[in-house]
């Protein structure tokens, strides 16, 4: 833990309404709930959250609890209500118009049934900034289809760069669509607080994740644009760059990026190696990306004399930036992970203690804490009715 103190809270006195599923709106809501936003997650009776029932369930056998809701949930307040219901539709009103924000990821019109759209709530709360995160946006020709992050790295282009050449696709490991999605609401959320707080005028953020999912894919829709083909799948390899991939050692990968000629000068120097130095094939970084499958089975004849650590250690040494490819079991009890705290321990409404991956931005030296555990479904429906709706108990 750092030993700066968390001095100020950014978003301290901003009220979020989150009305998500899964994970890009909740990612969303859980990034402005860790710069301390009141997210307040409205929750259907009886299952809540799907994310609720994914696994990994740990604690007690009867109380059994998701550590993926877990980890996208600290920080924030649960109350259920059955929005196709009028009672419990007029608190969620109620709760929007006290609210600054609102964050809803289902498909385009689905709000409008339930008369809580954006033209609907913004009479109620002129102020509101209203958040829809959808897979396609909220019009156009494929906004009524649904999508998922798989659907969304395929659409935009992600798979078709993603995985080895020749390959069965694959997506990435990590659901970017999702998460960028998140990222992209939670950052246009922050920028518009700005405005509102000048203006005192709401406005409809409209977060497509097929188009943030495009948008983080600048180098390969430039590549596309400025020769008119289409990027390919390389493994780890880099169009533009080499040697910048992975490469196997005597007995395991290791991932180098010699991204400079002076890096590449360093790698020759270390590998022991001056014909690689002077061979034409490779005099420049642009004929080094042009060759680099044949540099490449070089550059492993070399490596294949010692394990990879012994590599990693020389390349690290030398200034060329070499790392082993972790296990999340690995790099999750990483030095600088440990030295940055990025890891922090957090306890479970059933008791169970886990840990979780926190906000890793800091702010004069700190980091966001952990203010609330992940909530039971429903667990402030009391508090929420008493604090704010002042409405009887429910």
């Amino acid at each position: 833990m750092t030993s700066h103190q968390y001095e100020f809270i950014p978003l301290d006195g901003i009220r979020v309404i989150e009305i998500c599923n899964v994970a890009a709106g909740p990612y969303c809501s859980l990034l402005l709930a860790d710069l301390g936003a009141d997210v307040i997650k409205i929750e259907n009776p009886g299952s809540g959250d799907t994310l609720r029932a994914w696994p990994p369930h740990t604690g007690p056998e009867d109380d059994r609890l998701s550590e993926n809701f877990a980890s996208l949930n600290r920080n924030k307040r649960s109350i259920t209500l059955d929005l196709k219901n009028p009672v419990d539709n007029a608190k969620a009103k109620a709760l929007i118009k006290s609210a600054d924000v609102l964050i809803e990821n289902n498909r385009p019109g689905v709000m409008k049934r339930l008369g809580l759209d954006f033209e609907s709530t913004n009479l109620l709360n002129p102020r509101l900034i209203y958040c829809s995160i959808s897979a396609y946006g909220q019009s156009g020709p494929r906004a009524n289809e649904g999508g998922f992050d798989v659907t969304i790295q395929a659409m935009s282009g992600i798979m078709s760069v993603t995985g080895v050449p020749d390959g069965a696709p694959v997506k990435c490991g990590v659901p970017v669509a999702d998460f960028t999605a998140g990222l992209y609401g939670a950052m246009s959320i922050c920028a518009q607080l700005r405005t509102v707080a000048q203006t005192g005028k709401g406005v409809h953020i409209d977060v497509p994740m097929m188009g943030t999912s495009l948008a983080i894919a600048a180098l390969q829709t430039s590549e596309y644009f400025g020769i008119g083909k289409d990027p390919v799948k390389l493994g780890s390899a880099h169009p533009r760059n080499a040697p910048y991939q992975a490469f196997k050692a005597k007995d395991d990968y290791l991932v180098m990026a010699a991204g400079t000629q002076a890096l590449w000068e360093s790698v020759c120097q270390i590998l022991k190696s001056p014909e690689l130095l002077n061979d034409i094939r490779f005099a420049s970084t642009a004929l080094r990306a042009k060759n680099q499958l044949v540099l490449k089975d070089l550059i492993e004849a070399i490596l294949q004399t010692d394990p990879a650590a012994y590599w990693i250690i020389r390349f690290s040494q030398a200034g060329v930036p070499c790392c082993p490819i972790n296990q999340y079991s690995v790099v999750l009890n990483d030095p600088q992970t440990i030295a940055m705290g990025w890891v922090q321990p957090m306890v479970m409404a059933n008791g169970q203690t886990t840990k979780t991956v926190i906000n890793p931005i800091k702010f004069n030296g700190a980091t966001a804490p952990i203010k609330r555990r992940p909530p039971r479904l429903g667990e402030h429906n009391s508090e929420i009715v008493d604090d704010i709706l002042n409405l009887p108990d429910f």
